[in-house]
């Protein structure tokens, strides 16, 4: 335990250069020598948020559950996860010791060998995997940069002992990872030991990589056990009641002389109302209705009839989002909306704002003098600069975590080296293994990872920091120039189809009049 302790101490003070990982390993071999004693209280999941950096991450075990066997657990959880339709069909999906498509059965495959070899069962509390979520804060990586910072993750965590998979969802407003591994190593031999810390191991590794990236920290840390999606700075899209109050807001601007006027306003915007016990809203895009008085005390029935006869002063809730309506929008299916069950007033609105988007897109193509064989080709030219900047930037991510695992192996490297001669001259003394085993297992494994780099002459500290700045200042430059890409190609698309209707319309306009003028 001393030569435990000595080893972190000396780690954690080694000029800002330590191996994460090998504190982990230290906290995992100092609390299985204190379980011994019954000294820890056994081992168990530590269910840990973290809210102190750009990446919240939380810790979980996955068990068999009720009325389940172990594959059915394993296949429900990994299925979701690895939905095509929250992973861009697949795309941001990576793995390491295993194939996404058939891991629960090799997860299953492992589980039965693990039992076959070692005999120990646990019964319901046995760990089948583990699953950790890492999220997000919106607009500061990209989805590939999320799943590229997962799969560094996993790999630095499990030390490749462990077959595991990253799944980058996008369906949410805040990217965030899915990351599962087998509880049993690739060997068969042994299982992960979830120790007391070590969801904050998992977070301040967490941390540290996206230090490594250089992405934002938020300055007041917090814990707890909301969503994880819940931290400070999350802007997300307006949820439906949101979007109602802003509806609401911008009703009661004009200035409406009565009630029946404002609810006017409202419907001219898409909404229109159900009258009965409570007041309700119903909107085609909106797949429930909402009542008036779940909207809060300044948005109910009474205030706003308040508001309407000079009564009260009007107090908009603070949005949490900036909601762009300077970005085009496709043109809205009015006969789709209208078999939906919308009435004439949606009618009379979407027309209204089916003209509004048509003249955007007109006024878009004469601004850029873009025929539409010239956007068509313009989308294409920006989906190959799109792939080539996101190859880019996945080439500079990969050198820059290489840097950083670099640079660390290297200064362990010089400062144990002269340990490791001694340990060498003493023909490899097993007492002097004792003595100085931190340093030996340090220099070792530096060693072991100049070896598997090819590395016969190690490169300078130096020169790595300028390469590091290179590469970081080309990586944020690619990502700029990625999201303007990204944004004309959405733009692009939206007036595309626009024209593409608007075309279509004209067209069967024209032959209406032909059939007209035969009859």
């Amino acid at each position: 335990m001393d030569k435990l302790d000595e080893g972190r101490s000396r780690l954690i003070k080694s000029g800002g250069f330590f191996d994460e990982e090998f504190i982990i390993r230290l906290y995992m071999e100092m609390l299985v020598f204190m379980s011994c004693f019954g000294k820890t209280g056994g081992f168990r999941t530590l269910l840990l948020e973290r809210r102190d950096c750009l990446a919240t991450t939380r810790l979980m075990s996955l068990h068999v559950g009720k009325g389940q066997t172990a594959g059915d657990a394993v296949k429900r959880a990994l299925g979701y996860i690895k939905d095509p339709t929250k992973t861009e069909n697949g795309i941001l999906v990576t793995s390491y010791g295993c194939t996404p498509q058939t891991a629960e059965a090799e997860f299953m495959l492992m589980r039965r060998e693990y039992l076959t070899i070692t005999g120990r069962r646990r019964g319901k509390d046995d760990v089948l995997a583990y699953h950790l979520r890492q999220s997000f804060k919106p607009g500061e990586v990209t989805p590939e940069e999320a799943n590229q910072i997962g799969y560094d993750f996993a790999s630095r965590f499990l030390k490749g002992k462990h077959a595991f998979f990253v799944c980058t969802h996008t369906d949410k407003a805040h990217i965030h990872n899915h990351i599962y591994w087998n509880a049993v190593t690739l060997d068969c031999k042994r299982k992960f030991r979830d120790f007391r810390r070590s969801g904050r191991a998992v977070a301040r590794l967490s941390d540290l990589i996206c230090t490594e990236h250089q992405l934002s920290v938020i300055e007041k840390p917090q814990r707890g056990s909301s969503a994880y999606n819940k931290w400070h700075g999350y802007q997300g899209k307006p949820s439906h009641r949101e979007l109602l109050r802003i509806a609401i807001d911008d009703a009661l601007e004009q200035k409406p002389h009565d009630f029946n006027a404002f609810l006017a306003l409202l419907s001219e915007q898409g909404f229109q109302v159900k009258n009965g016990k409570h007041l309700t809203f119903v909107h085609a895009d909106f797949k429930q209705n909402i009542r008036m008085y779940t909207l809060g005390d300044a948005y109910s029935e009474d205030t706003i009839r308040a508001v309407i006869k000079g009564q009260k002063i009007h107090q908009p809730k603070k949005r949490r989002t900036v909601w762009d309506k300077t970005r085009p929008q496709s043109i809205i299916d009015i006969q789709a909306k209208l078999a939906a069950g919308m009435g004439e007033g949606y009618r009379r609105w979407a027309t209204v704002e089916n003209l509004k988007r048509m003249a955007k897109t007109k006024l878009y193509m004469d601004e850029h003098g873009f025929s539409y064989e010239a956007m068509t080709e313009r989308k294409t030219v920006l989906a190959a600069k799109e792939k080539e900047l996101s190859a880019k930037i996945t080439e500079a991510q990969n050198r820059i975590a290489e840097i950083n695992v670099l640079k660390t192996h290297i200064v362990n490297y010089s400062k144990t080296r002269d340990v490791y001669v001694g340990y060498r001259k003493s023909g490899y003394s097993k007492r002097f293994l004792e003595e100085h085993e931190p340093d030996i297992i340090i220099h070792k494994a530096a060693k072991k990872a100049f070896d598997e780099l090819g590395l016969k002459k190690l490169p300078t500290i130096k020169s790595l920091q300028v390469e590091f700045a290179e590469k970081l200042t080309m990586k944020k430059e690619a990502y700029a120039e990625l999201k303007r890409v990204r944004d004309e190609l959405r733009d692009l698309a939206v007036h595309t189809a626009n024209y593409e209707e608007l075309r279509d319309l004209e067209e069967r306009e024209k032959r209406k009049e032909k059939e007209h003028g035969r009859e």
